[in-house]
């Protein structure tokens, strides 16, 4: 029974030793150091300012004035041709007459589209214009930790980039003092 009993015990050492390594530790071959668990007496995070440019888009709305695109109706050259028409029929008499009936036809047809195309006249509208700017964005963020903590009746203090808990696994190096 003591046969089977030392090697299932030293199998679930081993094991239990392989578990309680910590990935943030790196396995060293010095036979000078241990590892030891101490007591966390106090943690205080450590606050920084980080700095980061953000592009953005500033646009405002700025007032203009257009003009109205002409467009020429074949009714104010229509009603411009009939209007110079019978006026030039009123003068002359005979040829005469048809000579000015045709002759204020026309120039009437053209007087009528002339007034026809500028009758668009003005506006006021709105447009927009935008741009990219950039803005400086600052945050306030946890850097690190100031931890204190007990290790055999001893009081340290060490800077951590993580709240280690109420416990924390510690390095022990011994070397001579000479």
């Amino acid at each position: 029974m003591t046969k089977l009993l030392f090697p299932a015990l030293a199998l679930a050492l081993m094991a239990t030793s392989v578990f309680a390594q910590d990935a943030r530790y790196q396995n060293q071959n010095d036979d000078n150091t241990h590892y030891g668990w101490a007591d966390v007496l106090r943690v205080d995070p450590v606050y920084g300012v980080a700095r980061t440019e953000v592009p953005r888009q500033e646009c405002y709305d700025q007032p203009v004035v257009r003009s109205a695109p002409s467009q020429g109706s074949a009714a104010g050259t229509l009603l411009g041709a009939v209007v110079g028409g019978v006026l030039g029929s009123t003068v002359g008499k005979g040829d005469g007459r048809t000579a000015a009936t045709v002759a204020g036809a026309v120039a009437g047809g053209a007087v009528g589209n002339n007034v026809s195309r500028s009758g668009g006249g003005e506006y006021q509208t709105t447009e927009t214009h935008c741009r990219q700017v950039s803005a400086v964005s600052e945050q306030r963020r946890i850097m690190g930790y100031d931890v204190e903590y007990r290790y055999r009746g001893e009081v340290y203090l060490s800077r951590l980039n993580y709240d280690p808990g109420e416990r924390l696994r510690v390095r022990v190096s011994v070397s001579p003092a000479d």
